[in-house]
């Protein structure tokens, strides 16, 4: 293989950035997906063990959002679930592949914690770009390409929006300002 065949990543500190996430194009595109991330998947999304106490102490503020099967998996499985990788991820509705923090208005999907005005887990609002952390310190971002996606890849590619500027807000809140600056100057090298 050449050396060109695995792509460009970009260094921000400690933190390895796909060039994926500065050249793709992505944009929700809720009317046509109906939130699908959250009711498709082997697995819950995928959260930080220091966010489990805050969704335990706001739960009472979005209980009454989720189905009462959403409500019965979250307090049996104490907010949290552990996937077959060992990971900490959000819990599922036994027998469906439905985040237990879902909630349905019609047939769309809408986060609970979100409809309450209470901020989801960092995971959830950095999708389509998936946090790998390493052993030794620091992590990579990586662009997840899901069939469910195609719809918002294809909105991103038409209205011209990049992954690391639709994903703005969750990548500050995530690893703050300087680090966003610095992926938009890197972005703005690569792509010209």
């Amino acid at each position: 293989m050449r050396r060109e065949d695995f792509g460009t990543i970009v260094q921000i500190g400690d933190v390895l950035v796909s060039e994926d996430v500065v050249c793709e194009y992505f944009a929700c595109d809720y009317p046509v997906c109906k939130g699908a991330c959250c009711i498709v998947g082997d697995s819950g999304a995928p959260l930080e063990e220091e966010e489990i106490p805050a969704i335990e102490r706001d739960y009472p503020a979005f209980k009454e959002l989720l189905s009462e099967k959403g409500r019965e998996a979250a307090e049996a499985s104490g907010y949290f679930a552990v996937d077959r990788e060992n990971d900490l991820v959000t819990p599922l509705v036994p027998g469906t592949e439905e985040c237990a923090f879902c909630r349905f208005e019609g047939d769309n999907c809408l986060c609970a914690i979100e409809k309450a005005g209470l901020v989801k887990p960092i995971s959830c609002a950095l999708y389509p770009i998936r946090v790998k952390k390493f052993k030794g310190g620091g992590m990579a971002l990586n662009l997840h390409r899901w069939d469910i996606c195609k719809c918002a890849f294809e909105r991103g590619k038409r209205e011209e929006i990049r992954v690391y500027e639709f994903l703005r807000g969750p990548l500050i809140r995530r690893f703050g300002p300087e680090f966003y600056d610095a992926l938009c100057a890197a972005a703005k090298h690569i792509n010209g």
